[in-house]
């Protein structure tokens, strides 16, 4: 139909059905130019009436037909729908109608050059352009038009398909590219700053432990606490680049969801009423209760903000199953069952330019009042690395709706409690001699690494990457902890390594330390064992117990 000579022939049934109803027109087929097309008796325009009638019908785009000055003698119902009008609304009227004023304003200027010079711009050739309901409302679509002469007059018929649900789909990859460039840079960038905090804390730890004077050690503290912040910024970011450490367990959402909420209730006081809808029989979802709270939390405050001293926050929770017919807001969602949690607010709602960038890092509204622009980067990254996805409909002085999306494991769930383990630096277990094999590409970290295993009492030996390790381990058979970073360059990486050293030296305990925490997840390699990770930066405490705990024989620390 995007061919003009397709166009014109549609022109030439259209000409004929409109000559049976209007006899006005006289319709004389000797004046149809339309190359090769045989002469045909009125018995056959009747015929091609009908054909035509069921092709307007059944034409899931727009058809629009229309003179020289624009004035609409057809439109399908196809047509009606798409711009909000009945029949009678458009027959008659301009097709001006049916344009945003700046398009409306040269439409008259691109016919005329048409027909003077005979110049395609858009006849037979289509273009994107945007279109305007009765309602006002401007929406993107294809437009391709096609034109034939009816007693020396002629006519155009215009075909046009609305390009709303593509132009969503392209600005929601457009999106989640930008938000995952991002997240690969962030990534790299806290990963490369936790190597630094590492080596920043590990030496003001060693000196504190080595005799400092009593002035230099509240100097030493404020250098250290002002580290412990820079790591917990770190933390933050990678949780947004999904690297963040978590520790999913099989939870109900609606037991994780009331105990957050009885917090914000006693933080928000009586002006905030929050209400919720659970639906009952919710599936378990395998979570991260603490993330969970924290998303749930930062989502509430930034509806508090926006509602200002007084509104209503809605939470609610339903199972619900994802298929080819759902349109979201995410291109890269895996079909299924989910359990959607979403937080609805009646604040001031977000503007168009916030809505797209609300996920970056380091975005905010609020930087008068001190936002940092992570709660949000934190809430998306968390949910992604949980398997689900997150959406966003917001209307200025209406209100805001995030939904998120967690993979239903099926069942009517029973909660499992995550472990926890706290480390006290008060009294640190200490080594009595055995070697620890540090393998660290990063020089820096590599040097204070070894200082710090050797303060808790242990000999050290050193290797720059997996493959210098593995032949140390080879000729140095004595070596009792393998302590090695999950990402070098070389032929083997962490994981590589760890693999084959304990198929070959089954009685070497493993340790592996990385920046980027989503590597280190409890990883299960292929033997099944599971091995101890230690999150970067680390203190010496948790360095110390994590030493004794492979010795003393307890895998999880």
């Amino acid at each position: 139909l995007k061919q003009q000579s397709t166009s014109r022939r549609f022109c030439y049934i259209i000409a004929k059905k409109m000559n049976l109803e209007k006899h006005q027109l006289n319709l004389d087929h000797n004046q149809v130019q339309l190359a090769g097309m045989p002469e045909k008796p009125m018995n056959d325009a009747i015929r091609d009436s009908a054909l035509l009638q069921a092709v307007m019908d059944a034409a899931v785009d727009a058809v629009i037909v229309s003179d020289a000055s624009g004035q609409i003698f057809r439109a399908n119902p196809a047509a009606c729908r798409m711009f909000q009008y009945d029949n009678s609304q458009l027959v008659g009227q301009n097709v001006k109608i049916l344009m945003p004023k700046a398009l409306a304003d040269i439409h008259d200027e691109f016919i005329l050059h048409h027909r003077n010079t005979g110049e395609k711009r858009i006849i037979g050739l289509g273009r994107d352009v945007e279109g305007q309901r009765k309602d006002l409302s401007v929406f993107p679509l294809h437009l391709s038009v096609g034109n034939a002469e009816v007693q020396g007059k002629p006519m155009f018929i215009g075909i046009l398909h609305d390009l709303t649900q593509r132009k969503a789909t392209q600005d929601a990859l457009s999106r989640s590219q930008r938000l995952d460039a991002i997240g690969q840079m962030t990534g790299g960038i806290a990963h490369d700053f936790n190597n630094l905090l590492t080596v920043v804390i590990g030496n003001l730890e060693l000196l504190e432990m080595r005799g400092a004077t009593e002035r230099q050690l509240p100097l030493i503290k404020d250098a250290l606490d002002s580290a412990e912040l820079g790591a917990e910024l770190t933390e933050r970011l990678m949780i947004f680049a999904r690297k963040g450490n978590l520790k999913p367990v099989k939870a109900n959402l609606a037991d994780v969801c009331e105990e957050t909420l009885k917090i914000l209730k006693r933080t928000f006081g009586a002006s905030i009423r929050i209400k919720t809808d659970f639906a009952p029989n919710l599936a378990s979802v395998m979570i991260d209760p603490t993330q969970l709270q924290t998303a749930l939390m930062n989502i509430a405050f930034n509806a508090r903000d926006a509602m200002g001293t007084a509104g209503e926050l809605l939470v609610t929770l339903a199972n619900i199953e994802i298929d080819e017919t759902y349109s979201p807001q995410e291109t890269d969602i895996v079909q299924g069952r989910y359990i959607r949690l979403s937080i609805n607010d009646n604040g001031t709602g977000m503007s168009e330019d916030a809505q797209k960038r609300v996920f970056e890092p380091f975005f905010t509204t609020k930087s008068e009042s001190g936002g940092t622009g992570l709660g949000l980067a934190m809430v998306y990254g968390f949910v992604r690395q949980s398997g689900g996805h997150i959406t966003l409909y917001s209307e200025l002085g209406i209100g805001t709706n995030f939904s998120l999306y967690f993979p239903s494991s099926g069942e009517v769930g029973v909660d499992d409690k995550p472990h926890e383990h706290r480390y006290k630096p008060d009294t640190l277990p200490l080594g009595h001699g055995e070697t620890v094999l540090v393998v660290e590409d990063n020089p820096k970290v590599r040097k204070v690494s070894i200082e710090r295993i050797r303060d808790l009492g242990y000999c050290t030996q050193e290797a720059r990457n997996g493959d210098q390790a593995y032949l140390k381990l080879i000729d140095e058979p004595q070596i009792d902890i393998l302590f090695s970073d999950l990402v070098m360059p070389g032929t083997l990486n962490g994981y590589e390594l760890a693999t084959k050293a304990k198929q070959e030296f089954p009685n070497l305990k493993i340790l592996l330390t990385s920046g980027y925490a989503n590597d280190i997840m409890g990883a299960n390699l292929g033997d099944g064992d599971r091995y101890d990770i230690l999150q970067k930066p680390y203190n010496q405490a948790e360095l110390a117990h994590r030493l004794h705990a492979l010795l003393a024989g307890d895998s999880e620390g």
